[in-house]
């Protein structure tokens, strides 16, 4: 029999229900004790109390051992074994659940004296150890009752829970990311007569999935009934996405708890000091959620910032495109990589991590490796097309354009400042590749870099930057990578691909080889009006620079013998100084390395 906030238990069988006239004196024992063994404990039925707490529209849950479907009550199960004592004596009985929902009692108890006296009785009849880990089938229960009756009044027990209940429903837009639900408490604890002893076992509980109706809207949910005084501090949806409850619930026997869960974007917002938002996520959920905001809602110039390392897997949808650029700055933490960056759009224009970076944007201090990343023209480790600022950053893996120009480890197109960055992989294109940069241009600045990637295109091929343009500079970077050119008439430089009007200060080329049946050069591979300064090569080709069209050639080459390593630091660190920059070179290895 199923009720929406209590269940009765009747008893059936005649045979137990004896006569319930009244006794006369005649027919008591002893004063007024009655005869042994002929007035049993009748009891009338059995009340399952509702849990503490305001109702909810659908109807209180209750704690029992079989829940109705809907979730507004339970029914008890046939073969349930209760035991029942009367004043707590140690002479127990033992009543079973029928069929039909009336009580059978197999071990019955009678009734000693006509006066009042309690009955108790608990669920399940025997003490142990209650297991509350896997309940994704069915819960786990645990009752005490008591009741008050004499010889001719049937007993009317009222069953309390001493476990509770809790309920997560994930809101509509959460529902259809989860598919099972845990709590984190107590997944055992022993019992006698239905009280509940001491938990143990910490960990993961597994809820039971269930369904209830409100305003005629069916609603999914997930229940566990747990060991009361452990205060629950988190859930995991999907056995992997753990999350914090906005407060902790310390569960009190009897009582149900419902927690709502709302949709997880992956990301939290906090605020700094000036009073700006900033969007922290460790997670690749989340920063794929973020780039829907700068994307989709065009939020294009908030703050990103990482608080882990994420793995990202399936197609990444860069952040920024041509029209909307991202403004805002993504920060790597100082101290966390993004594993795994895959993109393959051969069609596409302006890919990265970024699609483009706009002016006032900005990347810092972002790692990335294991990067797959294809695309049209204006394609990058970090971003498709720089505006702003990139600095600190590192790419490792394979960066391949296959529009007409401007590939880079880095950056494809740079119109912005590039500092302190590195690469190392592969990077492949067409016209202006470079380790770092594959073209920059108009006035801008890349500083304190290097690559190690084997870099290979079919015109105006670097190891640093493919195009270095109108008075841009390049300063205090190098490679080590092998550079090709597979165009006959095509440039390739160790450094610098063409250098048409740009400076190259304090930069070399080492270890790598530059080859093509193009023009190729230890340093540059074409200098038109370009000015080189301080720069050494150490590489297979005869000359620093593979046609010189006009401008300096401030390039030299260490044979190991007239020149050394050794020899270059104090002329590439003048230039430095000349240039007002802050970074230097020194010599800890075989070749010098940088710093700021």
């Amino acid at each position: 029999m199923k009720k929406r906030h209590s269940i009765h238990v009747l008893l059936a069988a005649a045979a137990l229900l004896l006569a319930m006239a009244a006794c006369t004196k005649d027919e008591l024992a002893d004063g007024d004790r009655l005869p042994e063994g002929q007035y049993p404990l009748e009891i009338a039925r059995i009340t399952l109390g509702t849990e503490g707490g305001e109702a909810q529209p659908w109807g209180t849950p209750q704690t029992r051992v079989s829940e109705t479907v809907d979730g507004t009550g339970s029914v008890f199960d046939t073969g349930d074994l209760f035991a029942v004592q009367i004043d707590g004596k140690d002479e127990t009985g033992i009543y079973t659940v029928q069929d039909d929902h009336t009580v059978k009692a197999e071990t019955p108890l009678y009734w000693s004296d006509t006066g009042d006296h309690t009955v108790t009785a608990w669920y399940p009849a025997t003490g142990g150890t209650l297991d509350l880990g896997d309940q994704s089938q069915s819960l786990a229960y645990l009752l005490y009752g008591s009741g008050t009756g004499n010889y001719q009044t049937p007993v009317m027990l009222t069953i309390a829970h001493q476990l509770a209940k809790v309920r997560v429903t994930p809101t509509a837009a959460a529902l259809g990311e989860v598919t099972s639900l845990q709590l984190y408490t107590y997944t055992q604890c022993t019992y006698e007569k239905g009280k509940a002893g001491q938990g143990s076992q910490e960990g993961w509980i597994e809820m039971k999935k269930c369904e209830y109706t409100e305003n005629g809207n069916v609603i999914n949910c997930w229940e566990a009934n747990v060991v009361p005084g452990y205060t629950i501090t988190k859930l995991r949806a999907n056995g992997t996405e753990e999350r914090e409850l906005s407060s902790g619930i310390t569960p009190v026997a009897g009582k149900f708890y419902n927690i709502t869960l709302d949709y997880d974007p992956g990301y939290t917002t906090t605020t700094d000091d000036q009073g700006q938002t900033i969007y922290n996520t460790d997670n690749g959920k989340g920063l794929k959620n973020l780039a829907k905001l700068v994307n989709e809602e065009g939020k294009t110039d908030i703050d990103i910032t990482l608080t882990g390392d994420i793995t990202l897997t399936g197609e990444w949808t860069p952040i920024g495109t041509e029209s909307q650029p991202y403004t805002g700055t993504f920060d790597g933490g100082g101290k966390y990589t993004i594993t795994g960056l895959k993109i393959d759009q051969s069609g596409t224009d302006y890919v990265g991590l970024i699609g483009r970076l706009g002016s006032g944007g900005k990347v810092q201090d972002v790692t990335l490796t294991e990067v797959n990343v294809t695309g049209g023209t204006h394609v990058g480790g970090i971003a498709g097309q720089n505006d702003g600022t990139v600095e600190n950053c590192s790419v490792n893996g394979t960066v391949t354009g296959r529009g007409f120009n401007d590939t880079g480890g880095i950056v494809g197109t740079n119109y912005g400042t590039i500092s302190g960055c590195s690469a190392e992989g592969t990077v492949t294109g067409s016209v202006n590749v470079g380790g770092i940069a594959g073209g920059s241009y108009l006035g801008v600045t890349i500083v304190g870099c290097y690559s190690s990637a084997a870099v290979e295109g079919y015109s105006t091929v670097g190891g640093v930057v493919g195009n270095l343009g109108n008075n841009s500079s390049l300063m205090a970077s190098y490679s080590t990578g092998n550079v090709t050119v597979t165009s006959t008439t095509g440039y390739a430089g160790g450094v610098v691909g063409v250098n048409a009007q740009g400076t190259v200060t304090a930069c070399y080329h080492a270890t790598g080889t530059v080859s093509g049946q193009g023009n190729v050069g230890g340093i540059v591979g074409m200098n038109n009006s370009g000015q080189n300064t301080a720069c050494y090569w150490s590489s297979n080709p005869a000359n620093g620079i593979g046609k010189m069209d006009s401008g300096t050639n401030g390039t030299i080459k260490v044979d190991g013998t007239n020149v050394k390593w050794e020899d270059t630091i104090d002329s590439m660190n003048a230039a430095l100084q000349n240039a007002g920059s802050e970074w230097r070179y020194e010599l800890t290895g075989e070749l010098p390395t940088l710093k700021k």
